[in-house]
Parts: structure tokens; C-alpha cells; sequence
């Protein structure tokens, strides 16, 4: 599965030079400290410097907020004072020691004043990997890690509010990282909501063992899916705290790229989510692919894990270092299926089975995909033979598979990337439009795009280390997998570089149709009918770039070979 299992799967490193020169110092263990007053206290103090009149000098105190868990106050974004930033709360209490590989509980309240300056550490992954857009180096990571942060304005209170799952195969990433920051959504009246969530092994393991141990508890003896409980959590936080922080808890619409995409299906399905939000987002990976059923619960890969670390009990198991865990993961190659497993709890079955049946929820629904997803995301087998790629024609495309061939410029392709390319569509664009029919005959409002538009290519997670040297120049990858992260969330000015006028345009029109839709359900402005929904007749799909138009579909010749194979 692409968005659980591609080479996006590396780490993320937060901050950049101007926000460091910002910062000053470290803070807490959890993290680099951001600013911790608004732009006006720091004039103040440089007054003060310069021997201004400390009398003459107003400086607002923070607004206490009451949350269930305690009173907080926030910080003013570093982009804009209006918005404030609440950065690191607890939404479940740490789950380390016996919380290891349990269901999430709720925070400890705490007593006093907290002051959400500091953004956590990243849930536990792996450190230093290089591999195109998504290089990572090193940053802190920990077990602590179950936190969250929002931006909210004080335009008014009852804000629609959206909440971010990234991306990162369900292995790797943060929802704090610069290009993520919510400041430019905020300032369009949504509160924004990003989170932390438990990863790897930490965050997915499923075993025998764990599934004994669960069937005493509420997690009625599954294990696995932790990350996608730990979701689940977080929306629960929202919904009892965030109209405390200017947000409506009737009006939350859950966003997300690659495996957060397949987050948002899986929970569309997941019965404990159901009422927890009121719309979705789901970009560039889906969860209703036709796959293997084979180690649903993921005993088999949990148990190969398991026997990789050589302990005998779980209470060793619970007791190994994290990264011991994550050398298991390599060495057991426990990454080579689904993250997300069928454990008979979070998920009672196959999303595509619910999908299929009309059991997910009734909800607005927009989603979409990239024009070129597979470039450096998924490894092309080079080795490949002629008769091998023939046998897997045979198997997505039946008695089409000449005509699949023709779709391609077979002739100055080898069988490895062929293979790539009809993989490649056959699980991005396939899969969202199989997620857009699914949901568009339950007779749900479903708005499906694609965006061709060719963002620059850049260290998306290194905001201090933007630049990625591409032999035909930094657009030469084309609309590449979260090519579309900064545009979503108006990053441009933060992350990357090489950025022009068109990406402006299409940064501003994205951020307009994201957040009309989390406030009404429906990407266009009133009285604009220019994105139609979409049907499985006509087939309405938005073309997102400088000059956007609604076609009906894009590659239609493949998805019907696809269907006509499924």
C-alpha cells in the first residue's frame, strides 16, 4: 500500500534558520522551543534596550483558556499575531511502560497554568534516511508523544475546525513539521488541529500475545491499529476541548496525505469514530484497493518481528528499547504489508467491504490525487522480465492488457517501469476514484480532483536544507507524491524554494476550495458551481493548476480496465 508502505517512509526535522534565530534556545527536552511571546513583546524588550520609557509599553497577557485537563494559555504564530498557537497538549496520557501497545487513556489533569509554547517530540521512528523530497536527519523523537496543536483566531467564536493526519507509511513523520503549519488556514475563520500519532511497531504491532493480553480489556482482544486508536483519541479531545479554543465540535473535518489519507478511509469505516467528525479529506491514497487478505490481523509479520527480537515473553517484549523494535522491523521485513490490519475491533473488516456494503459514514467527501504519484515513491524492479511482466498484465488487466499497454509510451519503456506506471495508477488513480464511486452511490456529496500542476522539488521536511539538486531542474519530477503539502496548507513562504506566481494562484485556490469545504461541505463558493460533484456517470473531476477546468475524469481508458479486471 503506497501511503503505508512507500519510501516516503523517513523522518521529519521541524524548524528552519529564521524560526531557529527566533527561537533562541532549546526549551524543554520535548523540542526547539518556538517563540514564546508575540512580535510586541519583543519590541518591547528592544525598547527597553534601548532606554525607552518602560511605562509607555503595553504588553496583553496571554488568554487563559479552560480545557477538561487543566487551563492553558497559547502563543502568537510567528506569521501572524492574530492567530494564536497552542502547541504540544496531551490528548492521551503517554503510552510507555504498561501503556505500551494498549488503547489510549485519557491526559492527566494537570494543576495550574500551562503554557503550550513547545511543540513534542516526534512519536518514535527512524532517524537519518535520504530519499528524494522526503529526506529526514535528526530530531527528538520519544515515546511521550501522544500531543497536539492548534491554530485558532479570535475572529469568532464556533469555527469549523479541521484536523491534519500526515503522512509517512505509517512508520515515519509529525504533524509539527514548518510545512504543516496552520497560521495560513486560520486565517481563513478554521481553527486547525495537527497531531502526533504512535508509528512503526510502536504504533502497529499485532500479535498473539498483545491480542491474550487485550481480551481482559476494552480492546476485546485485538491488537494492532494503536495509530488509528490514538486518532480516534485525538478527535474525542476535540470534541470535548475545542470550543474552549474558538472551534465548533459539530462541524470537524479530518484531512489527510498518503497513510493519513488511508487513515481517513480506515476511520470512515471504524465503528468507535462515527459521530467524532462531520467530514473528510483524503489526498493521494485510499484504502479500498483490492489487496491480498492474507495475515489480515498481522500475526504473521508480528510474529516475525517478535522472533527477530528474540525475547520470549511479553513482558520482554514490552520491556525492549525502542530501537531494538525498529531494528526488528528491518530485519523481519514487517513493513512488506499494511500497517492497518483487520483486528475485529477498530476495523471489524476490510474497508472496501464496508465501502462496498454503503457502511461508511454519510458525510461529505472530497478527495484526489496527483498527476505523477509514482515518481520516486514506489522502486522500479529493473530486473523484470518480459514473460513476468505478461503475467502481471494478465492479473490487472485480464484480456486488456494490450490495451493497457497502449496507454503508456511502452516503447521507450522497460518492463520494470511499465510496471511501475500501471502500478502506480492502478493504486492512486484507481483507488480514488474507486473511493469517490463507493461513496458517490451511497448517495453522498463526493468532490473528486487531480492535480497536474508541477510544484519545485525540495527537502519538504528540512525547511533549513530546502534544496534537492534534480538533474532536468527542480520541476523535473513533475506533480510528485506531497508535491501538494505546501500548497495545502499556504506554506510557500515557510518551506522549499523556486517558488513563482502560478504556485501563488494555486496555493490560494487550493486553501479556498479545503476550507469552503470544511465550513459547508462543498469546495465551491456560494453561488459557484464550477466543481460539480461527482457521479459514476459523468464522472466530474476538478483539474487543479494555474487554469483549472471540471473534465469528466481523467485516464478513463485505464479505470476501466481496471474495473473490468477487479
Amino acid at each position: 500500500m503506497a501511503g503505508d508502505a512507500s519510501s516516503e517512509n523517513k523522518n521529519d526535522k521541524s524548524g528552519t534558520a529564521v524560526l531557529k534565530r527566533a527561537r533562541g534556545s532549546k526549551g524543554s527536552k520535548r523540542s526547539i522551543k518556538f517563540i514564546a511571546a508575540p512580535v510586541l513583546l519583543a519590541f518591547a524588550s528592544q525598547l527597553v534596550g534601548c532606554g525607552a520609557n518602560t511605562q509607555d509599553v503595553a504588553v496583553a497577557e496571554p488568554e487563559i483558556k479552560q480545557l477538561t485537563e487543566g487551563q492553558v494559555t497559547g502563543v502568537a504564530s510567528p506569521y501572524d499575531e492574530s492567530i494564536t498557537v497552542y502547541r504540544g497538549l496531551p490528548y492521551a496520557a503517554p503510552p510507555v511502560d504498561d501503556l505500551r501497545w494498549r488503547a489510549p487513556v485519557a491526559p492527566v489533569a494537570w494543576a495550574g497554568v500551562r503554557s503550550a509554547d513547545t511543540f513534542a517530540d516526534s512519536c518514535y521512528q527512524p532517524r537519518h534516511s535520504s530519499s528524494f523530497v522526503w529526506r529526514r536527519e535528526d530530531f527528538p523523537v520519544s515515546e511521550d508523544c501522544l500531543y497536539l496543536n492548534v491554530w485558532t483566531s479570535g475572529t469568532a467564536d464556533q469555527k469549523p475546525v479541521m484536523v491534519w493526519f500526515h503522512g509517512g507509511s505509517h512508520v515515519s513523520g509529525q504533524g509539527h513539521s514548518l510545512i504543516f503549519d496552520g497560521t495560513t488556514l486560520a486565517q481563513r475563520d478554521v481553527v486547525v488541529v495537527t497531531i502526533n500519532y504512535r508509528l512503526g511497531p510502536l504504533g502497529f504491532l499485532a500479535h498473539p500475545w498483545l491480542s491474550a493480553e487485550a481480551s481482559t480489556e476494552t480492546q476485546a482482544g485485538a491488537s494492532g491499529n494503536y495509530g488509528l486508536m490514538d486518532k480516534i483519541a485525538a478527535l474525542q479531545w476535540v470534541n470535548r476541548n475545542i470550543g474552549a479554543l474558538g472551534g465548533d465540535p459539530n462541524n470537524v473535518t479530518i484531512f489527510g496525505q498518503s497513510a493519513g489519507s488511508q487513515s481517513v478511509c480506515s476511520l470512515m469505516t471504524a465503528p468507535a469514530a462515527q459521530g467524532l467528525f462531520h467530514k473528510a479529506i483524503g489526498q493521494s491514497a485510499a484504502c479500498v484497493n483490492p489487496l491480498t487478505k492474507v495475515d489480515a490481523n498481522g500475526f504473521e509479520r508480528g510474529r516475525a518481528l517478535v522472533d527477530a527480537m528474540g525475547v520470549s515473553s511479553i513482558e520482554s517484549l514490552r520491556a525492549a528499547e525502542p530501537d531494538a523494535l525498529l531494528e526488528a522491523m528491518g530485519a523481519s521485513d514487517w513493513e512488506s504489508g499494511s500497517r492497518i490490519t483487520i483486528d475485529g475491533n477498530v476495523l471489524p473488516k476490510w474497508p472496501d467491504e464496508a465501502f462496498a456494503a454503503g457502511e461508511q459514514s454519510k458525510i461529505p467527501l472530497m478527495l484526489g490525487f496527483l498527476a505523477n504519484e509514482g515518481h520516486e515513491l514506489f522502486p522500479i524492479n529493473n530486473g523484470l522480465t518480459e514473460p513476468e511482466f505478461r503475467g502481471f498484465l494478465a492479473y490487472v488487466a485480464g484480456d486488456r492488457a494490450d490495451e493497457l499497454v497502449a496507454q503508456y509510451d511502452a516503447e521507450n519503456m522497460s518492463p520494470g517501469e511499465l510496471q511501475h506506471a500501471i502500478s502506480t495508477d492502478l493504486f492512486m488513480a484507481h483507488g480514488k476514484r474507486l473511493w469517490a464511486s463507493y461513496h458517490a452511490e451511497a448517495g453522498q456529496d463526493t468532490f473528486l480532483y487531480f492535480m497536474d500542476h508541477v510544484p519545485p522539488s525540495f527537502h519538504i521536511y528540512m525547511p533549513d536544507q530546502p534544496f534537492l539538486e534534480l538533474e532536468g531542474g527542480p520541476r523535473s519530477g513533475g506533480a510528485y507524491h506531497s508535491g501538494d503539502l505546501a500548497y495545502v496548507f499556504g506554506t510557500l513562504d515557510k518551506v522549499g524554494y523556486d517558488w513563482n506566481e502560478a504556485d501563488r494562484k494555486v496555493s490560494d485556490q487550493i486553501v479556498d476550495h479545503w476550507t469552503q469545504f470544511a465550513k459547508t461541505g462543498n469546495p465551491n463558493r456560494s453561488g459557484s458551481s464550477d466543481w460539480p460533484a461527482f457521479n459514476t456517470e459523468d464522472l466530474h473531476t476538478r483539474v487543479i493548476n494555474e487554469t483549472p477546468e471540471t473534465v469528466g475524469g481523467v485516464r478513463n481508458t485505464i479505470m476501466s480496465i481496471f474495473d473490468d479486471a477487479k
